[in-house]
């Protein structure tokens, strides 16, 4: 029998039932809806809670969840919820607006520092919620909020009934934490937690009481669990998903791609550029355990603008990514068109252009090697996560750059978990690279990156006020847009937060890459997008065809 006719038989034997199997690239920090910052987390986050609206990642239109409708009123100071009726937490417990004033002062209470609330922060002080007659919900920001609405796709409604208590007692952030018993955890979304093992697997299962139907009025979600086994190594995931032991690849490596691409061209899929970027940054944390003169380097935007300079951005395009990514000229990519500054470009390597800068600083050729004003020698490290081979090809590229112009690099990598412990608890790094995941086209889904108060501002995260007036302004220009109604005014204000984001370089921008993804034949309904999580993200409606998973 050829492969064409199995294929065809199988199709007609998709059906309800059955495991969606995937990898997630390092073990996830919380099951904390309120605490999530990395993308495992996020992921879990996704699948298991329930929001009022969410975004189709297909045509980005806003669809209503458990808010049935809604409406943004007084210039988008005000918005107001009607509930589902009948909507049900996984426990059995039932949903209801007070579920919902809860959440939001959880997620708004400055003690939390929710990651997720930053997008919110247009002004000062926090919202208040009315919970009304007929099953409705007002909340009241002080200063209206750009596409309030929009936001909202972020934020999982709390089960009060379960984690009314620990706010209380000021242990909410603490909560839900990987230790914790699945049945303590009561969610709202398709899927629920029912077994973690660390370094191993996270699984899923379906949620009893998932409000939704399909169009036939069949129960959601489809599928009865998802395994998500932690697999550091991409070469091994990719190995794993030509096996059939897994369905979905939700980022690729251009090389894995091309190799996929080779032998089953039909499950490699390149949706184009996608909102991400590659950049490195260097650590102005005042604490952070560098000798002083290093401290004095990296919070030189001279220096650093020094550094971006030398760096060889086509090369990475091409030799890293296999032409699958294109230069990064600030935070937003070329396919935002909506926000994207075209003013900006990508800055073009000239070492002749990094030395004036770093000359104009002090820094000095001595002894065959760069040095700063009072003699030191001029090296870093530069720390990455391990097995991730762009990004290790991506440090060796930049370490060549900028031996061209006398400064040694020292590249280090080590496994996700620990390296997200020296960004967000001891400080102890130099330089670092990494990615940044954008979930929304909207620049206030960026607000938690550059507001100095956020603990995702990661040169100098979580700060009392502004270390720098430049800083100041940021938080200025990024709070105005937030709270502007006319599009026009916006986009000038965010134009000037990508401006001054270049100008001062606290991150070094280097590629937006493609969203390369892979998708087994033996799924039904998968619909991946360039905005995350790419390939999963409509999974309660994704159906399976076991036959097809070993099919060749």
């Amino acid at each position: 029998m050829t492969l064409v006719a199995v294929l065809a038989g199988a199709l007609a034997l998709a059906q309800s039932g059955g495991e969606l199997r995937l990898c997630l690239r390092a073990d996830p920090k919380t099951f904390n809806p309120v605490a999530v910052s990395e993308d495992s987390s996020d992921a879990i986050r996704y699948l298991t809670g329930g929001v009022l609206i969410r975004a189709n990642r297909k045509n980005q239109q806003l669809e209503g969840e458990l808010a049935q409708s809604w409406r943004v009123l007084e210039g988008g100071r005000r918005i107001e919820f009607r509930l589902r009726e009948g909507v049900q937490f996984s426990d059995g417990s039932p949903f209801s607006a007070e579920d919902v004033a809860f959440s939001i002062e959880a997620y708004s209470d400055p003690r939390l520092q929710s990651p997720t609330w930053d997008a919110f922060r247009a002004g000062t002080g926090r919202p208040r919620t009315t919970v009304m007659a007929g099953n409705r919900v007002s909340i009241a920001f002080p200063v209206p909020v750009a596409a309030l609405d929009r936001l909202f796709d972020q934020v999982v409604i709390l089960p009060k009934h379960k984690l009314g208590r620990a706010y209380r007692e000021g242990g909410l952030r603490e909560a839900w934490g990987l230790k914790t018993a699945p049945d303590e955890m009561a969610v709202l979304g398709a899927y629920r937690v029912a077994e973690y093992k660390s370094g191993s697997y996270v699984l899923l299962t379906r949620n009893p009481h998932y409000w939704k139907t399909d169009a036939k009025g069949r129960r959601l979600p489809y599928l009865d669990s998802i395994r998500m086994s932690i697999q550091q190594n991409t070469d091994i995931e990719l190995l794993r998903f030509m096996r059939g032991e897994i369905d979905l690849v939700n980022s690729l490596s251009p090389d894995l791609f091309e190799r996929l691409k080779a032998q089953r061209p039909g499950q490699a899929v390149d949706l184009g550029p996608s909102l991400d970027w590659e950049f490195l940054w260097f650590n102005q944390v005042a604490q952070a355990p560098i000798p002083g003169y290093k401290k004095a380097w990296f919070q030189s935007a001279v220096f650093r603008r020094a550094i971006s300079s030398a760096i060889n951005r086509s090369d990475i395009c091409s030799v890293v990514y296999r032409s699958h990514a294109t230069p990064a000229a600030g935070p937003v990519s070329p396919a935002n068109r909506l926000w994207f500054n075209s003013r900006l470009r990508a800055e073009t390597a000239d070492p002749n252009l990094s030395l004036k800068r770093l000359a104009a600083e002090g820094f000095h050729f001595s002894g065959g090697a760069l040095r700063d004003r009072s003699g030191n020698l001029v090296e870093f490290s530069l720390l990455t996560n391990a097995g991730n081979k762009p990004r290790e090809r991506t440090a060796a590229l930049i370490q060549q750059d900028l031996a061209k112009i006398g400064i040694r690099v020292n590249v280090g990598t080590m496994d996700f978990p620990s390296l997200m412990e020296r960004m967000t608890r001891n400080y102890h790094y130099e330089a670092c690279l990494l990615g940044i995941t954008n979930v929304d086209v909207d620049p206030n889904g960026q607000m938690n990156i550059w507001l100095s108060s956020s603990s995702n501002h990661q040169w100098n995260p979580s700060q009392a006020k502004p270390a720098t007036p430049w800083e100041a302004e940021l938080d200025r220009l990024i709070q105005a847009q937030a709270s502007e109604a006319s599009q026009e005014r916006r986009k000038a204000h965010f134009d000037k937060v990508q401006e001054l984001i270049v100008e001062q370089a606290p991150f070094i921008f280097l590629v937006h890459k493609n969203a390369l993804a892979a998708v087994s034949a033996a799924l039904e309904g998968a619909a991946p997008s360039p905005l995350h999580p790419r390939t999963f993200w409509n999974a309660d409606r994704i159906l399976l065809t076991p036959a097809l998973r070993s099919a060749r």
